[in-house]
């Protein structure tokens, strides 16, 4: 039985007692008071028991609400260290991204230069070669305005020179 219910009871009983007039005592039925004092008795040790469990249970759910609360904070160490280990795999992969591209800027820009001069080189030598070949076809227009060009021309067979004049013309057209 409860001992608050007990204590009720008890306290009942003296309510329901005849005050003695001029005193503070009361008279209660002592059959029933003593029975009342031995439920409490009994039911004393019942409820320290039942305290002790109930703190028993308390003590059991702390510990595994303790044990809980670490896991938890446990999981999300580790995934916000999973996080930061795929974040700096991000930063590494972009970062050899950028290096790659880098890479790739100067190479392009290797390959431009030696282009431009290989480029450049082929271009002069084409300059040379055009010059050359425009200070030849100058001699031949200047031999064949000279007034005693006929003089010359007939002690040189004339299918040589204009021969000569055509070969080095196709070799312009062909290099160019």
């Amino acid at each position: 039985m409860d001992i608050q219910h007990l204590v009720d009871r008890l306290e009942d009983l003296i309510d329901e007692g005849r005050h003695i007039f001029g005193t503070k005592f009361t008279v209660v039925d002592e059959e029933r008071a003593l029975e009342l004092i031995d439920q409490m008795r009994i039911s004393i040790p019942e409820e320290i028991e039942k305290a002790a469990r109930i703190l028993s249970q308390r003590d059991r759910i702390l510990a595994e609400a303790h044990e809980e609360a670490g896991r938890v904070v446990q999981q999300h160490r580790e995934k916000a260290e999973k996080m930061l280990d795929q974040d700096a795999t991000v930063q590494a992969a972009s970062s050899r991204a950028e290096q790659i591209k880098e890479q790739a800027r100067r190479e392009a820009a290797r390959i431009t230069d030696e282009a431009d001069q290989y480029v450049m080189q082929m271009l002069s030598r084409l300059e040379e070669q055009l010059n050359r070949n425009l200070g030849e076809v100058r001699n031949g227009i200047m031999v064949l305005q000279e007034p005693n060009h006929s003089a010359v021309a007939a002690t040189q067979p004339q299918s040589v020179q204009v021969t000569e004049v055509v070969s080095e013309v196709v070799e312009i057209e062909d290099n160019a």
